[in-house]
């Protein structure tokens, strides 16, 4: 029997690239569909993140329009990742697989049939990995490469140049759902999941209308979130090279005595000033790191909900005759 898809498509503020990109993906339900790989029953579930656009109404017209299209919507807006998981939590009592990916158009839908394909023969998790970056501005490629490379020098598991394009079995789904994580980062918690993998490699194109909502102090927030989230790495090398300061400061102390005994000392303000700069700056920016380790502690102690689900395409809408508001549902 062909598995069930789900296609999990984060949205805000999408009114100009929307209409262009669902026929895409409904196209490709289609044809999966035709070629026995997936299921009649298979859907596009868009998840609008709290948009101030007319986003939300939107995927209801398109709901209305084709039963393959469904969609929830957050009660505000709570971030891509968030967004991310919110559908894939929805999705996973309703399918046998899932695939997320952005709905600007740029990750290339055809690689789902590859994603099915493998699926097919056994594995579990297949990730979508950029072949190149070539679309990118030379910053943005730089950054972004450093920043795989930083995350593996701290420890953390990470498939290089993979977004959060990926294809998820419903099995993965319900263990990923016992990561409770506040600070999500669900490029690492994927793999920690385990299970059969294998990546599928494509080629990302430009935005095909509309902005990019994903500026760089977000993308230095993600970077952040990934690292304090996945790796202790940084606090141990705030250890060690404290240990280090330590051993020089220590060298410099009898370096001092040294020279006081021999009657050799110069009162300087200079190299004082120096060691004086050089140390607080060492411990400004170490406080700096443990105070984000806390930060995270702290906000993972609220247990606050990653996610609150306020409406469906497939529930009734609050309105002048009394139709019945559906329940939100919140997700630790």
């Amino acid at each position: 029997m062909a598995p069930k898809l789900y296609i999990v498509i984060p949205c805000y503020n999408e009114q100009e690239v929307l209409p262009i990109t669902a026929p895409m993906f409904l196209e490709k339900i289609r044809s999966l569909c035709a070629a026995g790989k997936v299921s009649d029953g298979s859907r596009v579930l868009f998840v609008n993140d709290g948009s101030r656009d007319r986003t939300w109404e939107i995927i209801q017209e398109l709901a209305g329009q084709d039963e393959h299209y469904i969609g929830i919507s957050q009660s505000r807006n709570r971030g891509h990742q968030n967004a991310v998981l919110a559908g894939l939590m929805e999705a996973k009592d309703l399918c046998d697989i899932t695939i997320s990916i952005d709905c600007d158009g740029q990750d290339d839908i055809n690689a789902m049939d590859a994603m099915v394909d493998a699926y097919l023969e056994g594995c579990d998790v297949v990730y979508g990995v950029r072949s190149s970056r070539e679309t990118d501005s030379f910053f943005k490629r730089a950054t972004a490469q450093g920043f795989y490379k930083f995350l593996a020098a701290m420890g953390a598991e990470v498939v290089y140049n993979h977004a959060d394009y990926r294809l998820i079995s419903a099995r993965v789904l319900k263990e990923l759902a016992n990561f409770k994580e506040v600070n999500l980062f669900l490029r690492g918690l994927v793999p920690l999941v385990g299970f059969k993998s294998t990546s599928v490699t494509y080629s990302r194109a430009e935005r095909i209308a509309g902005e990019s909502h994903y500026p760089l102090s977000k993308m230095i927030a993600l970077a952040v979130d990934g690292i304090t989230s996945l790796s202790v790495r940084p606090l141990r090398l705030i250890t060690g090279f404290g240990a280090l300061v330590a051993l020089v400061s220590f060298i410099g102390v009898l370096w001092a005595l040294i020279t006081a005994l021999m009657g050799r000392a110069v009162a300087g303000w200079a190299s004082m000033t120096c060691i004086v700069c050089f140390v607080s700056g060492v411990q400004l920016i170490c406080l700096g790191i443990i105070g984000e380790y806390i930060g995270k502690i702290y906000l993972e102690t609220k247990q606050r909900p990653r996610y609150i689900i306020s409406r469906r395409t497939w529930e009734p809408e609050q309105g002048a005759a009394g139709a019945d508001r559906p329940a939100e549902k919140a997700e630790n």
